[in-house]
């Protein structure tokens, strides 16, 4: 996974502390963690393609939340920006050399295949039952300043 979708995690979460009133410039919210815009801009894309965010172009332009943090899913932001491709892709190597080919039968589904297609959907089942709004209250558990801060640093900067 690329940190990309560290990015969009973040970015969302700091989007929903900074308010629905106004859209954010990807160069500012990438000012707020001296992360490269155009990179960040991309992933801010993605996520407005997704339906997770709203660009808005123009010297006023941004981006802010589609939809509540509450209906956005950590799985909807990795397939935002990663894709839906599943992440293991079995190349059937043991049917490759000396220890395969045609000959030999080896059932009909690798058992590494079954045990990485099993942990994927574990890990999307997990992902997809937890949304952001939940990483939110997390964050302001951890930090219960980092909401005000973002907002007065947002207030006072013009990037």
């Amino acid at each position: 996974m690329s940190e990309g979708v560290e990015w969009a995690l973040h970015s969302c979460v700091n989007l929903a502390w900074i308010g629905p009133e106004r859209a954010v410039p990807a160069a500012r919210l990438a000012a707020w963690h001296d992360l490269p815009a155009a990179y960040l801009n991309k992933q801010l894309q993605a996520l407005a393609r997704a339906g997770i965010l709203t660009s808005t172009p123009g010297p006023r332009g941004g981006f802010r939340l589609a939809r509540p943090l509450a209906e956005i899913s950590l799985m909807d932001v990795v397939v935002a920006v990663e894709g839906a491709a599943e992440a293991f892709r079995c190349a059937e190597i043991r049917n490759q050399g000396p220890g395969g080919g045609p000959a030999v039968d080896n059932g009909p589904e690798c058992a590494i295949a079954h045990a990485m297609s099993r942990a994927e959907l574990a890990w999307r089942r997990a992902l997809a039952e937890q949304d952001l709004d939940d990483v939110r209250r997390e964050a302001e558990r951890q930090a219960p300043q980092a909401p005000v801060r973002l907002r007065t640093w947002f207030a006072g900067t013009t990037t």
